[in-house]
């Protein structure tokens, strides 16, 4: 027989208490009644079914377990780039308390959500870096997360095709011999000066990559900080407004075979994104076997209970006047 919970200790103090009340009961009646002519078999036989019944919810406490079998678990994983627009507009503050900040707490939630799974971190604004190659682990992943700013890409606007190249190159040349599903989720307010984008989305829709892009900015939009004042635009001297452009995010994810989610004024979908990549079926990375057993504390719990209506009910006489 295997226990679920075999705390030993814990027992033994209820066995303890039990057993502390019954012996303080017992004396206590029988000092009450040492004067009357008393019953002794009908006392036992409330002392056997209240001790049954006692030990019995003892045994269903630990969880018993009776047979074992086998049984095989297919491991998954994915392997999953994100892709973090860096370019000065996601310092725009028309999404609380600014477009990178939201971001930052939103990927803190997003990777906790797959432990099992190779995540890396790509940064780019008009060049790309690799920031973190795919890792399992999460802390690391966590702490270059909390470092992302502005400052750390040149910021001569802002090309898509740039992190999406890099993360193809990546997979292509992933030298493990796990097959995995690959994903990129590419976060940006969409503002792209780069080209070639279509050719990018056959070459990854050939590798059979899936593109999650996720817009972040409102349609309004927002002027730029930096430092005490904002960016003006060199054209008109006016302060540069960025708005969020949809149309390459949605273009991108539709041609991957993948879906555009959205952080904006009116939708918060991260979520929904969560739950799209948690949808897909991760390659088969090997398989274990395990003991499994079911825990049958449940007839345990049923006979207990039976014998408490039964001590309840039954009209045991322990006096006899």
């Amino acid at each position: 027989m295997i226990w679920a919970y075999p705390d030993l200790k814990l027992i033994l103090i209820l066995a303890g208490i039990f057993i502390l009340l019954y012996t303080l009961y017992i004396v206590r009646f029988w000092r009450i009644n040492r004067r009357l002519k008393v019953e002794k078999r009908r006392l036992f036989t409330k002392l056997v079914i209240r001790t049954s019944y006692f030990t019995l919810f003892l045994i269903a406490l630990a969880g018993p377990s009776i047979g074992v079998s086998t049984k095989e678990i297919t491991e998954e994983g994915k392997d999953i780039f994100i892709a973090v627009d860096l370019s000065q507009s996601m310092n725009a503050q028309d999404i609380g308390p600014s477009r990178l900040q939201r971001i930052k707490f939103e990927l803190k939630n997003l990777t906790k959500s797959f432990p099992s799974d190779r995540i890396g971190l790509i940064i780019f604004s008009s060049e790309a870096f690799l920031q973190c190659p795919l890792t399992f682990d999460q802390s690391v992943l966590q702490l270059y997360i909390d470092g992302l700013n502005t400052g750390l890409v040149p910021n001569f606007g802002t090309d898509l095709n740039g992190p999406l190249l890099m993360a193809l190159d990546r997979f292509e040349k992933d030298e493990s011999q796990e097959i995995k599903s690959k994903s990129i989720i590419l976060i940006s307010d969409g503002e792209n000066f780069g080209d070639d984008l279509d050719g990018i989305a056959n070459r990854l829709s050939d590798l059979g990559v899936k593109v999650f892009s996720l817009g972040v900015g409102t349609d309004n939009g927002s002027t730029i900080p930096r430092g005490n004042g904002v960016v003006i635009d060199p054209s008109t001297g006016q302060p540069a407004v960025t708005v969020l452009d949809r149309d390459p995010l949605q273009r991108i994810a539709s041609q991957t075979d993948g879906q555009y989610f959205e952080i904006s004024d009116g939708v918060q979908e991260v979520g929904s994104l969560i739950s799209a990549l948690e949808r897909i079926e991760g390659g088969v990375t090997g398989s274990r076997t395990v003991e499994a057993s079911a825990n049958k504390y449940f007839y345990f719990l049923m006979v207990a209970f039976a014998l408490t209506l039964l001590d309840m009910m039954l009209p045991i006489k322990t006096i006899k006047l």
